[in-house]
């Protein structure tokens, strides 16, 4: 396993020399398959699509697959789970705990993060890695905007939760200033010097 992440890692490194042509003989029901995708503007053609599904394959460590259904990114197990059964999972936890589990689950991830991806994620300067990362497996699209962090399209509807999970991963300190999606967090100023010394 390990000198299969050295021989992977050695690709990612290595710098772009010459392009070199590839070619890549599909089946007939693949080919149909990418076609259709290209033909309904799902995809702009094979090239950009086979591009897309290296960027995935190399964000999501999938190669860290063990066999179909159990899914290791470093020292997490990944699954891939319908949203409609992580709100059931929250509509039986008490409101006035949200922000405390969210901060539970936040801190998990970042001891996941640092652990298998190396990133430090209360260093603000990491956080576009953090972000990517969190895209990545299906969480939303964050962005930060000078003091704020903005959350889009969020697999979690609550406000709360979210606040708790950032604090948790970027050891911050947050204040809520929407409650409905796209989330707007405000940074509070003392933890933004907090972490910066």
């Amino acid at each position: 396993m390990q000198e299969n992440d050295k021989k992977i890692e050695q690709l990612l490194k290595k710098k772009k020399k010459s392009v070199k042509r590839t070619t890549i003989i599909l089946e007939e029901e693949e080919r149909e398959f990418i076609d259709s995708l290209i033909r309904e503007g799902k995809e702009p053609g094979i090239k950009p699509l086979i591009s897309k599904m290296l960027d995935i394959y190399r964000s999501m460590m999938i190669y860290d697959w063990r066999f179909p259904g159990e899914y290791y990114c470093g020292i997490s197990r990944i699954a891939f789970v319908n949203v409609e059964l992580i709100n059931i999972l929250i509509q039986h936890i008490p409101e006035e705990k949200w922000r405390e589990i969210g901060r539970k689950m936040g801190e998990a991830a970042r001891i996941s993060m640092e652990a298998t991806l190396g990133i430090q994620t209360a260093n603000r300067e990491k956080w576009q890695e953090v972000f990517k990362r969190l895209r990545v497996q299906g969480f939303g699209d964050f962005y930060l905007r000078d003091k704020y962090i903005l959350v889009k399209a969020p697999f979690i509807s609550h406000s709360e939760i979210w606040a708790g999970f950032l604090e948790g991963l970027l050891d911050t300190e947050l204040d809520i200033k929407t409650s409905t999606s796209p989330f707007v967090f405000e940074i509070k100023e003392n933890a933004d010097l907090a972490a910066s010394e």
